[in-house]
C-alpha cells in the first residue's frame, strides 16, 4: 500500500449519482458510487464513504487530499463536512478561482457547471484541441475547446433519462422501460418502440449537433470525445464520436487537483 499522501479521493456529484475515485499518481485504483437523490447528514456520508473505501481495500488514512465537483449545491455542506471530519482533509472545490489551464471565454463564465469545466480540462489535457466534449448524463452537453485552450461554446440538450422520464411520467399508458438499444428500429410493440425512440433519437441528436458544430466552426478535423454513463451506447452506434472515455470526469478532477495543490 502507498505511503500516506500518495493517494487522492476525487468526487463527482451529479444529479443522479455521486461518483468517487481513488488515484495513486495517474492510476485510477478504484471507483464507487452512491445516490445523490437521498438527503444525508455529514455523519451518514462519512460512514458510507469510509465503508466503501474499506470494502475496496483502501485505507482512509493513506489519502493525502480530496477534490469535489458538484452540480447539486444542497449536498455540499454535508459532503464537505464528511470529508473534513472522517478523512481529515480539507477538499478542494471546483469553482471560480480554481486554476484550470484553459481560458473560459463564454459570456457568463460563472454560469458554467463545474462538471463541464472538469470534462473540458481533462479532454484538452489528454487529447489536445480542438476537441468537442460530449457528456451523456442527466442532460447531454456538447462543449468545444479550441486548439489554444479557449472554452467558449457549449450546447445543452435533454439526456436520455430526462426524455425517458417524460415519456413514462407524462403519458398515462406508457410504462417505465430499460434504456437499451433494441435489435431494430422497426419496433412492433410498446417497450421496444420507446427504446427505439429514446436511443435512436439520441443518436440522431448527437450526429446532427456534432456535424453542425463542425460546419459552423469550420473545425472539421476536431476530435470528438464522449463520456457519461450512457455514452457507451451512443458511441458504439455512430461514427461521429472518435473516443469514448469513461474516466474522463474523474481524470479531470485529478488533473485539477494537481494544478491547484502544487503536485
Amino acid at each position: 500500500m502507498a505511503e500516506r499522501g500518495n493517494m487522492i479521493l476525487v468526487i463527482d456529484v451529479g444529479n443522479t449519482n455521486i461518483t468517487f475515485g481513488v488515484y495513486r499518481g495517474e492510476e485510477l485504483i478504484t471507483t464507487f458510487r452512491m445516490s445523490s437523490n437521498m438527503e444525508r447528514t455529514s455523519d451518514e456520508y462519512g460512514i458510507d464513504i469510509m465503508a466503501m473505501l474499506h470494502s475496496n481495500g483502501i485505507e482512509p488514512e493513506k489519502l493525502g487530499g480530496a477534490i469535489i465537483a458538484s452540480v447539486v449545491p444542497k449536498v455540499m455542506h454535508a459532503l464537505t463536512g464528511a470529508v473534513k471530519r472522517y478523512l481529515k482533509t480539507d477538499p478542494l472545490i471546483v469553482g471560480s478561482g480554481i486554476k484550470t489551464g484553459i481560458r473560459i471565454t463564454s459570456e457568463n463564465p460563472k454560469e458554467i457547471g463545474p462538471d463541464r469545466i472538469v470534462d473540458v480540462v481533462a479532454a484538452y489535457e489528454k487529447y489536445g484541441g480542438p476537441v468537442l466534449v460530449l457528456d451523456f448524463g442527466t442532460a447531454t452537453t456538447y462543449d468545444l475547446v479550441t486548439e489554444d485552450g479557449c472554452f467558449g461554446v457549449g450546447i445543452t440538450a435533454p439526456g436520455i433519462r430526462i426524455s425517458a422520464k417524460a415519456l413514462w411520467e407524462d403519458t398515462a399508458r406508457l410504462p417505465e422501460v430499460e434504456i437499451k438499444k433494441p435489435d431494430s428500429i422497426l419496433a412492433r410493440e410498446t417497450i421496444t418502440s420507446m427504446q427505439a425512440g429514446l436511443v435512436y433519437g439520441q443518436i440522431g441528436q448527437t450526429e446532427y449537433i456534432v456535424n453542425q458544430v463542425k460546419k459552423e466552426t469550420g473545425l472539421t478535423e476536431m476530435k470528438v470525445v464522449a463520456t457519461g454513463g450512457l455514452g457507451r451506447i451512443i458511441s458504439d452506434e455512430t461514427d461521429v464520436i472518435d473516443i469514448y472515455d469513461s474516466a474522463l470526469t474523474l481524470d479531470g478532477l485529478r488533473i485539477l487537483y494537481e494544478k491547484n495543490s502544487g503536485r
